[in-house]
């Protein structure tokens, strides 16, 4: 029985493969709703491609401009406008969300997902990182699947055994023989960069990822290991994992995903080329294996793989996402917010690389925690943080 997909960003990377993969299954998906936030170029050669029935664009300009390019025998309708993004998450037609939009933005139509008890492929780790504990119980709540897109979660939930995997969000890793959880990251394009020479670094460069293709703001993630962070955040509330359960190992050949070790001292690794095709078909799939279009691994030719600790000192973002994890949601919701607003001006070249992490300091710095109970709290602590990461930016640029 075919499938009805949504895929929330599909102009981005994530986008992008999961097409990929659901064109190479046409009897088993069919694809419902398509959104961007104003990529018309690369929306019109999908809704061409794919003839999805709705297209959304957020910016309504760039909606009015679809329209008006698409070819008069195309049956897909253009909304346009933010809200539009929930309404084709939540649409009773559709049996699964791809969630992939970067940034906060994707909070609201994924949550919309959520609370109509979708099976929701979460790709978008804002989500959890803004929303925490909301999300988890609001998944619980209407029945809603939570399956992780993120390489590092995918391994991990594909390393965890049956009945882990039918209690993500509320798992006590004990009871199934888990000892800790170990988040692997290839520690970016500046590794090995003095770390005196940090400052120095440009966008172009800090976007030159040595392993994996994706976006400029995920690649600056990288860059500085916020994304790892992030990820850390998102894990301890996919597993629901305490503080010594969760580590994290920088192992720059991007091979071992992740990993699971159990209290009888096994470690359970998912390797596999570093092409997110892979967890993308899994999650698509489960329980079921279906083709991504990803070679296997040849391990004849693959060489050594290491493994070291990570610096703090090489990485101070990455330490801000650890504390701001276990100091609650209002500290992880601010650490998010200041990061666009910092990546944003550093790929403008407004600020320094290094600034990053003094930007997202500052606003952690400024923060007053408070009790979050729903998503306008969340969203005003987001706003809040986004009006202190700002007005650091213009200090240092101005400085």
């Amino acid at each position: 029985m075919s499938q009805s997909i949504t895929i929330l960003g599909a102009t981005g990377s994530i986008g992008q493969n999961t097409l990929d993969v659901v064109a190479r299954h046409p009897d088993t998906y069919s694809l419902f709703a398509v959104t961007a936030h104003g990529n018309v170029s690369a929306m019109l050669d999908i809704v061409c491609r794919y003839q999805p029935q709705y297209a959304v664009m957020v910016d309504e300009h760039a909606a009015s401009q679809l329209r008006a390019q698409l070819p008069m025998d195309t049956r897909t309708e253009v909304l346009g406008g933010a809200s539009a993004l929930s309404d084709v998450s939540a649409c009773a037609e559709v049996d699964v969300i791809m969630a992939a939009i970067v940034g906060a933005a994707g909070l609201a139509p994924t949550l919309a997902a959520i609370n109509c008890g979708k099976r929701v492929l979460l790709a978008n780790k804002e989500a959890l990182v803004v929303s925490g504990e909301l999300f988890i119980n609001a998944a619980r709540e209407s029945g809603a699947q939570i399956l992780p897109v993120d390489s590092e979660h995918n391994a991990i939930f594909q390393c965890l055994p049956d009945s882990a995997q039918q209690q993500v969000g509320y798992m006590q890793l004990n009871n199934h023989g888990i000892d800790k959880l170990l988040l692997t990251g290839s520690g970016g394009p500046f590794r090995h960069t003095p770390i005196d020479e940090l400052v120095n670094q440009t966008p172009q460069q800090a976007c030159n990822h040595p392993n994996w293709s994706m976006g400029q703001k995920i690649s600056v993630d990288s860059a500085t290991m916020l994304n790892k962070g992030l990820e850390y955040i998102e894990a301890r509330w996919l597993f629901n994992c305490r503080r010594e359960q969760l580590d994290i190992v920088i192992h720059p050949q991007s091979v071992i995903h992740s990993m699971v070790q159990y209290v009888d001292g096994s470690v359970m690794a998912q390797m596999g080329e570093p092409d997110m095709r892979t967890p993308i078909a899994h999650v698509l799939g489960f329980p079921e294996r279906i083709c991504s279009g990803v070679k296997g691994l040849d391990f004849m030719t693959l060489g050594e793989l290491s493994f070291m600790p990570v610096d703090f000192a090489r990485y101070p973002c990455l330490k801000l996402a650890i504390d701001s994890c276990w100091h609650g949601q209002s500290a992880t919701t601010t650490l998010n917010a200041a990061n666009e607003v910092a990546v944003a001006a550093f790929l403008k070249g407004q600020i320094r690389f290094t600034d990053i992490a003094e930007v997202c300091d500052s606003a952690l710095q400024n923060l007053v925690s408070a009790h979050v109970d729903s998503v306008d709290a969340l969203m005003a602590i987001d706003a809040q943080a986004r009006r202190a990461a700002s007005r650091r930016v213009e200090q240092v640029v101005y400085a």
